[in-house]
């Protein structure tokens, strides 16, 4: 009871977001209005902890998701100039990963309660490996939230979390304008789409899914095919069928197995599954340019750059491919903050062109390789874009000169991950010696 271990000093009071299934889609509208005027008269009657919570949701009981409720009340509050008299705290069964977290933050929320997080985690401690208990369990979740946290935050220069609370530091995809602008107030939503009876809806589905009357499937639960592909899933970019065709297509270098791993690729834009699969052409054929006035394709061409990607965060043998292919069509490949060998550019700042049948192995070594590749007369192994990051990794003056562009790398931009840490397995003594790092 924060009431009796504050002795009075936080009053809090508990928001019920959840509303009678019976409501159907149509009472969202009503409970998110009755929510908003209910912490009103809360703060007014001396309360100053608004327990937002989804704990009484049952049979009969659906929840508004959290997130949009708590929104609602934040911004409303904000309006009626009495956000700072009252802290935020929401009790949902919906936040489970570090995004939840971020944006329930982000939209107001000073505290977090996962209780169905913490149940589950409570549940299956005895069934995990190690021994480990539902206390240390329970411990090690909430730190790893809090270090996704810190990371989400440090990504956008705040330090502290009450800098980010009620930020809203973040972009809206597929709500609404009229959503957005009554409960998301200021968030920037540049592509709209569903509104606050299709949300209900999701909710509603989402709950006669979990009590549901099926004697077999209310003992079991949905897999749902978000974190890896399920038939009958959630749609995936990556599906067995692409990465075995792209495995296949490589390993045998086969190229109508690649002709169709690129169809199931370039597909994803005619099955909606990203932002630009929704546009089309505007073409208009009164405005048409002459062919001969466009740019050939191998003028564009000259402009692509491929990302920074280091030896050893990829293998030899992908980083001297795409520095091969880069120089072919006269783009420019990156070294990445891993160095680069100075036999891939010194002969070639001698003068000493590739010859034909020339091998890359022959070139750095063939113990530094493990699949061969053969070379075209005057191809070249050189990166012609060098970075230098703050361990700078292989600079030296001669890797400098050989460098068409040099790239300082200011900040990690492999995120979310542990970009920029190289596992010491994956450590090999040609790219220890590839860094000039010591043992």
């Amino acid at each position: 009871d924060i009431d009796k271990q504050t002795q009075g000093k936080f009053r809090s009071y508990t928001i019920d977001i959840t509303y009678p299934l019976a409501w159907g889609r149509e009472g969202v509208e009503a409970k998110l209005a009755s929510l908003c005027a209910e912490s009103v008269d809360a703060i007014r009657g001396g309360k100053n902890i608004l327990i937002v919570s989804d704990r009484a949701v049952g049979p009969t009981q659906v929840a508004i998701p959290a997130l949009l409720a708590l929104s609602a009340i934040h911004q409303h509050l904000v309006r009626e100039g009495l956000r700072t008299t009252a802290g935020l705290v929401v009790e949902t069964g919906s936040a489970r990963e570090v995004h939840h977290f971020a944006l329930l933050a982000g939209y107001g929320a000073e505290a977090v309660h996962p209780y169905l997080a913490l149940e589950t985690l409570a549940s299956i401690a005895p069934s995990l490996p190690g021994e480990v208990g539902a206390d240390k369990a329970i411990a090690n979740y909430v730190k790893a939230i809090g270090k996704g946290l810190s990371k989400v935050m440090s990504k956008m220069g705040v330090s502290t979390y009450m800098s980010y609370c009620g930020a809203q530091l973040f972009e809206a995809i597929g709500l609404d304008s009229q959503v957005v602008d009554k409960y998301f107030t200021g968030t920037v939503s540049r592509v709209e789409g569903i509104g606050v009876f299709e949300i209900a809806e999701e909710a509603i589905r989402m709950h006669r899914a979990a009590y549901g009357t099926d004697p077999v499937l209310s003992q079991m639960l949905d897999p749902g095919g978000e974190y890896a592909w399920r038939v009958r899933g959630d749609e995936h970019m990556w599906t067995p069928d692409a990465i075995a065709k792209l495995q296949h297509s490589t390993r045998a270098n086969n190229w109508s197995s690649y002709k169709e791993y690129a169809q199931i690729i370039n597909d994803q834009s005619r099955r909606h599954m990203t932002l630009r699969g929704l546009f089309e052409f505007r073409i208009d054929p009164a405005k048409a340019i002459p062919v001969d006035q466009v740019e050939p394709a191998a003028e564009i061409v000259k402009r692509f750059a491929t990302g920074a990607m280091s030896l050893g965060s990829i293998s030899t043998e992908a980083h001297t491919t795409l520095a091969i292919a880069m120089n072919r069509i006269g783009g420019k490949s990156n070294t990445g903050e891993g160095g680069e060998d100075p036999k891939r550019y010194r002969a070639e700042l001698q003068g000493i062109a590739i010859r034909e049948g020339d091998t890359v192995g022959g070139v750095i070594g063939e113990a530094n390789v493990e699949v061969e590749q053969t070379l075209e007369g005057g191809d070249s192994l050189r990166s012609r874009i060098k970075q230098i990051a703050s361990g700078r990794f292989g600079v030296t003056a001669e890797y400098l000169v050989s460098a068409d562009q040099i790239q300082i790398k200011m900040a990690q931009g492999a995120k979310p991950g542990e970009g920029g840490q190289l596992p010491g397995r994956k450590v090999s003594e040609y790219i220890g010696q590839l860094r000039h790092s010591v043992p």
